[in-house]
């Protein structure tokens, strides 16, 4: 005893002494290697037993429970059973004992260790593991002790972790499954008492408008006087035990409720108690009365909140389980029911309250957790419920409205939003599945509709909403790259659509007179417009006027952008009957996009610059992007009208076009300047107007772009309005036959444009050396960039076009082309320069391949293979920064393109090709932890590989299938393995992407052409696969794709069992670390020539899972025995 007694003493001192702040970390390293030599000595845990017994010090305690964990979990096999079975005695009595003055974190993980062992030993060796913990339930001295014991192992047992085998985690949710009606029996008992023995006491409150009858709506919701009255009593006030008591028994429910399935066990008893505790997150009367009792509100209040925070949890969990079980449906509407006489008490106005003020009351984690239950409603039982008379949808809908609309936060909003979008979809999909009575489904839900449309557009105008709206941020950008303001914008309008589907003319005449409304006063603007000299000043001046203006101008940006996302619905088989009404809505915009143009209140200076400058730019820009929105529309027009009397479309383009083309200036505001260059590009792609280019309007963009004058131009803006020019001469117009195309004027045209645009970039080819210069370099740069990237643009928008508009751009390019081959070597040292051309010449390699000719690619190809030396390549993928890397997978996706390519014509570079990435490429990645470059480099070896299979294996499917299973004949045998040998080194990286890739490489190669029954593989590579894909499980390094690697393994194996299990198995076990060769000799007798058996049992995995378990370790679990487990779940999985 004195021994133990001093060994606590010397344990306390250096577990004190490793968590000081002093303690230096070599010092801290040898205190850890003292505590491991501890724990791995045989009988360790008699001490740990004493030592929890007698210390009071928490870190020695938790280092005493993690050995009994490190025991339990990983060497329990080996221990002896009277040692077990002393184990299993003294922990639950030092549990017992001990419970009420331990830390609570120190109870949990002891409770946990007791857990582990029953998740071993239940029921054949500890079978009163779940009787224990029932018993400690049922005592009320150790109720909440029991309640603990049994979530957590509700949490190890259900959902236990991969260590277990398949079977046995099956047979533990049996065994707990069995035990379901008792333990939902003993916690119903446990709230029930509870909250019977408080409501006889409770105080009973004065009348108050929110008590008593609660209305026709109640009374439709529950059809029974009875419920009504029992949710209508009053919150019973519950002492601190009671309340503990309850938030364990909730939080126990809430996890059984998550694994259980949904069954009568679930009785309407245990629901409507449930439901008595979600009351006390919702009523406000709970809170007046703590006042009155004078008991401690900040005490008191999150202990009762938290109630209704677990009894929410809990209906959750019930109502995320979308398989229902026809027995249990009557449950089912009983609890939406209950729930929505809650959210009735929520939002019933009265004269103390207002629904935000009561909702600000309430605990937002109480909030948040009811918008979860009518997210869970609505998305996933609506279906099934809505047909139910007992429940009033209808009525139901009225509710969320004023759930939604008065919510304290931004984000609940959001959030309640998102619920109306999921309602709406259903609408929607409902009445498409159900045309024929569309009319009457509609006519039910039109005025939730209607409202819903009125208060989502009155959300978003500062005319109602100003001070809501001002605290939205409109500058920060959030992960999806937009501000507070616009995801609110957004989400808004997304709402605004979809009833625009559903109810498309009544939402129209909504809209429309709104926008109607804050046109005019935009357009009544040039009256305020004074001219002094050269500057344009607007007159408002008074600071109500000025304010009053700021929204309005918001407003009709706001309304603008609604106008865009509605064109969608304009068009397709509904465009002749709203046909009106969408001329109306492009009419105004082309007349309100003019104006803005012709009076440049973007330039104009106003009172308030900060504010009402940025304003009119957004309007103006809003009413180009809207307009834009409108291009699909367009198009239908023009097709209905092109042969007959076009002339009113005539002059709405040109129109256009007049508003947009003086906003093609480096003068003009950037984010105007970008509107109007979408608007061209989408009019020149998507319309395709004949009489486009003869615009005046269009012809001084051309101007401008030939006598570069817009050189000033952001980059950006530059490429779309060089894309749209060329798509007007490229793209062929519709409707029209070949003959009236115009192509030979066209051509030219479009020649003369690409000359203009590579002027200056040509001009280097003779000015290479000057070029090189410090001097010259950065000049050269930015004229090879600007330049490509036009051009590059320019080939991917004719790419997929009819095979005229590629030639005429091949031959408009076919200068530059060749220039930038002859520049290529000249620049090949400059990684900025080289990723432009190279990214040039792959878009030419994707969309002009058949226009550029064999002769000149196969220069093209072969210029870059003899440019791109191991020296060069080492340059580039070594350079610091991923410029020079950039440079090498540009060059390897070119020769992806080029490897694809049927026929015969490049096959001759096949063995270049590969020479390149085996000998030169490979060789500088495959140490490189970085991932860069390697998954282009394996994507070109699956290509070549995949695309050129009779490179290597020459014979035809006929002649392997006359030959039966003879081997076929093999070629460049050296290459191929080559190849193999690098994906195989790949699965020894630690890189899970290129592992992924690379697996479904090697299992598309197997399926598609039988790779692994290749006599090359199965001789010399197959069991070393085999090999490297078990050691990957053994040491867990890409649990991640657990499932692929069981797959892959057993694809390979299945080739050949009888090798497998003669040859593969015996070498296999050799080399496993800790078994024995009795025990080796064991495994092998045991196992079965037998493939269903041996994947279908598990048999290999579980054979050597039991023989490892039982060697003792030295340091814990053996590699071997960590693996076993992953092997039986993944031979499981493929069963």
């Amino acid at each position: 005893m004195a021994s133990e007694e001093a060994s606590l003493r010397a344990l306390e001192s250096l577990m004190t002494e490793f968590f000081h702040s002093c303690t230096s970390n070599e010092r801290k390293r040898e205190i850890e290697q003292l505590l491991n030599n501890f724990a791995q000595q045989i009988g360790a845990w008699q001490h740990c037993i004493y030592f929890l017994s007698n210390t009071r010090n928490e870190y020695v305690m938790m280092y005493n429970l993690t050995v009994f964990e490190n025991l339990i979990n990983k060497m329990w096999l080996g221990v002896p059973s009277q040692d077990k079975m002393e184990i299993r005695s003294c922990l639950p009595k030092l549990l017992l004992a001990h419970h009420k003055t331990m830390p609570y974190f120190i109870r949990n993980k002891l409770c946990k260790v007791i857990v582990d062992i029953g998740r071993q030993d239940w029921p054949m060796f500890y079978h009163d593991f779940f009787s224990s913990t029932l018993q400690l339930i049922q005592a009320p001295s150790t109720t909440p002790l029991g309640l603990i014991m049994l979530k957590t192992t509700s949490e190890e047992l259900a959902c236990p972790r991969e260590d277990l085998s398949v079977a046995r985690k099956e047979e533990l949710r049996k065994l707990l499954l069995d035990q379901v009606p008792t333990v939902l029996g003993l916690l119903t008992g446990i709230l029930e008492t509870i909250w019977d023995k408080n409501s006889v006491t409770a105080a009973t409150p004065p009348p108050s408008p929110t008590s008593g009858n609660s209305g026709d709506l109640l009374s439709s919701l529950l059809q029974a006087p009875l419920a009504a009255k029992l949710l209508n009593q009053p919150i019973p006030v519950l002492d601190p035990e009671s309340e503990h008591v309850c938030s364990l028994a909730l939080d126990c429910l809430t996890h059984l409720f998550s694994w259980i399935p949904l069954s009568t066990s679930i009785t309407p008893t245990l629901l409507t108690t449930i439901f008595h505790f979600a009351r006390f997150g919702c009523d406000t009367r709970a809170k007046k009365l703590v006042a009155v009792n004078g008991n401690d509100h900040n005490n008191m209040m999150p202990e009762r909140g938290k109630l209704g925070v677990l009894a929410m949890s809990c209906i959750n969990e019930l109502m995320s389980k979308n398989c229902v079980p026809v027995e249990f449906e009557e449950y089912l509407l009983r609890m939406f029911q209950q729930t929505f006489y809650l959210l009735q008490k929520i939002t019933k106005e009265n004269n103390a309250h207002s629904i935000k003020s009561r909702l600000e009351e309430l605990e937002e984690s109480y909030v948040e957790k009811f918008t979860d239950f009518l997210r869970l409603f609505v998305s996933v039982h609506l279906r099934r419920i809505e047909s139910n008379s007992q429940f009033p949808v209808v009525e139901f809908l009225g509710l969320l409205f004023k759930y939604t609309f008065h919510q304290p936060s931004h984000e609940g909003y959001f959030s309640c939003l998102d619920i109306w979008t999921i309602f709406l979809d259903y609408l929607t999909s409902k009445i498409k599945s159900r045309l024929g009575d569309r009319d009457e489904v509609l006519n039910r839900y039109k005025g939730a509709l209607v409202m819903l449309l009125t208060e989502v557009l009155h959300r978003v105008q500062f005319r109602y909403n100003q001070a809501q709206l001002e605290e939205l941020d409109d500058e920060t950008l959030d992960d999806d790259q937009q501000t507070e303001w616009q995801r609110y914008l957004r989400q808004s309008l997304e709402v605004v659509a979809k009833v625009m589907e559903l109810l498309p003319s009544h939402a129209f005449s909504t809209i429309f007179p709104i926008l109607q409304d804050n046109l005019e006063v935009y357009l009544g603007l040039q009256q305020f417009v004074v001219t002094s000299g050269q500057v344009h000043r607007l007159n408002i001046t008074a600071e109500n006027d000025c304010r009053r203006l700021h929204c309005s101008l918001r407003d009709l940006s706001s309304l603008l952008q609604t106008s865009g996302r509605l064109a969608e619905y304009f068009i397709g088989d509904v465009f002749a009957t709203r046909f009106n009404d969408a001329l109306r809505v492009v009419e105004r915009l082309v007349e309100v996009t003019l104006y803005g143009t012709q009076i440049k209140l973007y330039d104009m200076e106003t009172a308030v610059p900060s504010v009402l400058k940025p304003d009119l730019i957004d309007v103006h820009a809003q009413s180009l992007a809207a307009l834009q929105a409108y291009s699909h529309w367009l198009a239908q027009f023009y097709s209905e009208v092109q042969r007959q009397n076009p002339q009113q479309f005539i002059s709405l383009i040109s129109t256009a076009m007049e508003a947009t083309a003086p906003l093609i200036s480096s003068k003009v505001p950037e984010k105007l300047l970008m509107s109007a260059c979408h608007l061209l590009l989408s009019l020149a792609t998507t319309v395709r107007p004949v009489f486009l280019v003869r615009i005046r309007a269009v012809q001084k963009i051309f101007d401008r772009i030939t006598d570069g004058s817009a050189r000033q131009l952001p980059q950006e803006g530059k490429v779309l309005v060089c894309r749209a020019l060329s798509n007007m001469l490229l793209l062929p117009w519709p409707n029209l036959p070949e003959s009236e195309q115009q192509w030979a004027v066209r051509s030219t045209n479009h020649a003369n444009l690409i000359s203009t645009l590579t002027r200056e970039y040509r001009q280097l080819k003779d000015n290479a050396g000057l070029s090189q210069s410090k001097v010259g370099l950065g000049n050269t740069k930015v004229v090879v960039q600007d330049t490509l990237s036009i051009l590059r643009y320019i080939v991917e928008n004719i790419s997929g076009e009819v095979t005229k508009s590629r030639q005429i751009c091949y031959q408009s390019l076919q200068e530059s082309v060749q220039v930038s081959l002859a520049l290529f070597p000249i620049f090949i040292h400059q990684p900025g320069i080289t990723d432009e051309m190279l990214s040039f010449f792959l878009t030419l390699f994707q969309g002009l391949r058949v226009q550029m000719g064999v002769p000149f690619t196969e220069q093209i190809i072969q210029t870059f293979l003899n440019m791109f030396t191991r020296e060069q390549l080492a340059e580039s993928i070594l350079e610091e920064g991923s410029g020079g890397c950039r440079v090498v997978e540009k060059f390897l996706k070119i020769l992806q393109v080029v490897v694809q390519e049927p026929g015969q014509v490049f096959k001759p570079f096949l063995p270049s090709i590969i020479s390149l990435c085996m000998q030169q490429v490979y060789p500088i990645v495959a140490e490189r932890s970085s991932p860069d470059v390697k998954m282009e480099l394996f994507e070109l070896l699956y290509q070549i590989l995949h695309n050129n299979w009779r490179f290597f294996f020459k014979s035809s499917v006929l002649a392997s299938v006359q030959r039966g299973t003879a081997e076929e004949p093999m070629e460049n045998e050296a290459q191929f393995v080559s190849a193999m040998q690098a994906f195989g080194q790949s699965f020894l990286q630690p890189d899970i992407q290129i592992f992924k890739q690379n697996l479904f490489y090697l299992e598309t190669l197997n399926t598609k052409h039988k790779l692994y029954h290749k006599k090359i593989f199965r001789a010399t590579m197959l069991f070393q696969f085999v090999n490297v894909l078990l050691q990957v499980l053994v040491h867990k390094s890409h649990d991640l794709l657990q499932e692929e690697i069981g797959i892959a393994v057993y694809n390979m194996a299945s080739v050949d069992f009888s090798s497998f299990y003669a040859a593969f198995l015996p070498q296999f076990l050799a080399n496993c670390d800790g078994v024995d060769s009795n025990q080796r000799t064991v495994l092998g007798r045991n196992f079965k020539m037998d493939r269903v058996s041996f994947w279908k049992m598990g048999g290999i995995t579980r054979k050597i899972n039991a023989a490892a378990s039982l060697v003792p370790t030295a340091k814990g679990e053996s590699l071997l025995f960590s693996a076993c487990y992953d092997m039986s779940s993944m031979c499981d999985l493929l069963w």
